[in-house]
């Protein structure tokens, strides 16, 4: 293989790789659409912090589904092994998403005065937060098959 070739190879794969990506990004836009949607109906009724809880699960469902779909190859296993690994990055993900929901709403804004919906801004940021190291766990972890796991080691 000459250097040429290896050089296309490289960059037609960092090509798909960002398409990957772009395409986990708008799966997960859809997915906070949802989870922005149904916390500002479920803050009607409950409060805010649980609202956000809950609305997490609902957005993390169809995030699971928009991204097993669209953005990662069918692994070998079952979906409900997907699905439990989806989760588990996801509470890690929901940590950080509340804490930085919570934080904002409650120390930062009222610290720099921000009163421009408070509550929709410090969410919107909160599930944007995640993104990036969402991202490699499900590729590397989520959503990898067994062959996969055999042929790295």
């Amino acid at each position: 293989m000459t250097e040429a070739t290896k050089v296309k190879m490289e960059r037609d794969d960092r090509a798909a790789e960002i398409r990957k990506f772009g395409r986990f990004a708008v799966s997960g836009g859809l997915a906070a659409i949802c989870n922005l949607g149904s916390r500002v109906l479920l803050s009607r009724v409950l409060r805010y912090e649980i609202a956000v809880s809950i609305a997490y699960l609902i957005g993390m469902f169809v995030a699971f589904l928009l991204t097993r779909t669209l953005v990662f190859e069918a692994s070998d296993q079952p979906w409900r092994h997907e699905l439990a690994k989806f989760a588990t990055v996801n509470v890690a993900s929901f940590a950080q998403v509340w804490l930085v929901s919570v934080g904002l709403v409650r120390v930062v804004f009222p610290w720099t005065r921000f009163h421009w919906h408070p509550e929709s801004m410090a969410h919107l940021i909160g599930v944007g937060s995640p993104l990036i190291l969402s991202y490699y766990a499900h590729k590397h972890f989520t959503f990898v098959s067994r062959r996969g796991l055999a042929d790295a080691g």
